[in-house]
């Protein structure tokens, strides 16, 4: 389906998406026995569309950032809306790593035999249909789309209204890899129309379509999908995530982590917002590491020790150590200890991504062990919170959540399992 709907002929939103969860299902029971060769030649196919059709799928993006712009959209958002050549290469690469996976769908993850002879086996399955809401970022529908045709998934894609043009011609790339591999067009579904009542209705009208939903944008997207989903949803909350400067921290080491964990990309969910360092550590490595990031360009706010350090930093206010600025902004606080550290991250952190940066094994594996995230590093930039720099090609996503799926959603995260037991004529007594 190409066509557009209007905003607000919400009647015909309802039918275009049961119309299309119809169609997931359908085409879900087909891929669930694709075999995998089969599944990888689909993104093999969408991955040379990609490359193939550069120029089409620039010029579809360069249409939105005009129209973002002209709506004054923020930078943040406009540099994770924007596609550009070395961008859309590494989305191919993405989804030629996502073919040199393994393929999850059954493997045996367990087999045991019971005493009466049963042999019974857990045996790796598809989740079914997934929906996914997405905001700005127009690679989702390529690593969306590839993870779940590995996966054995139909999916159902609803990416935001800003980035419409980019997905339909990044989406128009996987449909043409799944009819080159002869599998359904409708395995991967992309939503057709800006009106928002297309997110009702995936919310709490196609529980019959739907069997788990992703969402994938800023606090009050996810906090929407959580308290209207009538299904199971693979949550992915903002990223506020933490560098910690131990006492026994290297100065250079922190220096480059704390630079790149800040700055790599600040639109992306890894970046780092908060800076806390010791204080122990205070005396040598405060200045220094707060001079670096303000001589880099970043903005700082911080409490009343750091502002001491430069005029150039601002006071920061309480709302500041929530904040997921996506930005070249941080906040920056020196504790007491890493007791105080971890305090602040159980407090203020978004169960994302936190890092610390000690020579000192002891106090890191406390941190690694007691900081309750999704993803904890010793010595490394927070920006490793990918997917793709796990070994898992791509991701749809880091969850937050604690149940099925937590840290980054990739193939092996979009499966659930059944149990195959097989008898001789056994009988229950």
């Amino acid at each position: 389906m190409s066509a557009v709907i209007a905003q607000g002929q919400h009647a015909d939103v309802a039918k275009l998406m049961n119309k299309l969860g119809d169609n997931a299902r359908r085409a879900a029971r087909v891929l669930a026995l694709a075999p995998p060769k089969v599944k990888n030649a689909a993104i093999a196919f969408a991955a040379a569309a990609l490359r193939a059709r550069q120029s089409e799928i620039l010029t579809a993006n360069e249409h939105d950032l005009a129209s973002a712009r002209a709506q004054g959209l923020p930078a943040p958002l406009l540099e994770r809306l924007t596609l550009n050549p070395a961008r859309i290469e590494a989305i191919v690469r993405a989804l030629q790593d996502i073919v040199a996976l393994p393929d999850p769908i059954g493997v045996v993850g367990a087999e045991w035999q019971r005493p009466n002879g049963l042999i019974i086996q857990r045996v790796v399955v598809p989740l079914g249909v997934i929906g996914m809401i997405y905001e700005s970022r127009p690679n989702v529908t390529a690593d969306a789309g590839a993870l779940c045709i590995k996966s054995g998934n139909a999916a159902i894609l609803r990416g935001s209204s800003e980035c419409l043009q980019s997905n339909q011609a990044i989406h128009a790339c996987l449909i043409t890899g799944l009819q080159s591999a002869a599998l359904p067009a409708e395995c991967v579904q992309l939503v057709p129309t800006s009106d928002r009542a297309a997110v009702g209705c995936m919310l709490s009208g196609m529980s019959e379509y739907l069997d788990v939903l992703v969402p994938r944008g800023g606090r009050s997207l996810v906090e929407r999908v959580r308290a209207e989903a009538r299904v199971p949803v693979i949550g992915h909350l903002e990223g506020n995530c933490h560098v910690y400067v131990h006492t026994d921290a290297d100065l250079a080491m922190a220096r480059t982590i704390v630079l790149n964990a800040k700055l790599r990309r600040t639109g992306v969910c890894g970046a780092a917002e908060t800076l806390l360092i010791d204080r122990a550590a205070a005396a040598t490595h405060l200045a220094p590491l707060v001079r670096a990031l303000l001589d880099a360009g970043c903005e700082v706010r911080a409490d009343e020790r750091t502002q001491a350090v430069d005029a150039r930093v601002r006071a920061a206010g309480e709302e500041d150590w929530y904040r997921e600025f996506l930005d070249a902004i941080i906040a920056v606080r020196v504790v007491e200890d890493i007791d105080a550290a971890i305090a602040h991250i159980r407090q203020y952190g978004s169960a994302h991504t936190e890092c610390i940066v000690t020579r000192n094994d002891a106090a890191a594996e406390r941190f690694l062990r007691e900081v309750d995230s999704a993803i904890v590093l010793h010595n490394a930039s927070t920006q490793f919170a990918d997917g793709g720099e796990f070994g898992m090609g791509a991701e749809i996503g880091i969850s937050t959540s604690r149940v099925h799926a937590r840290g980054p959603v990739g193939v092996q995260q979009l499966t659930s399992y059944k149990y195959v037991v097989r008898g001789t004529g056994q009988v229950r007594p």
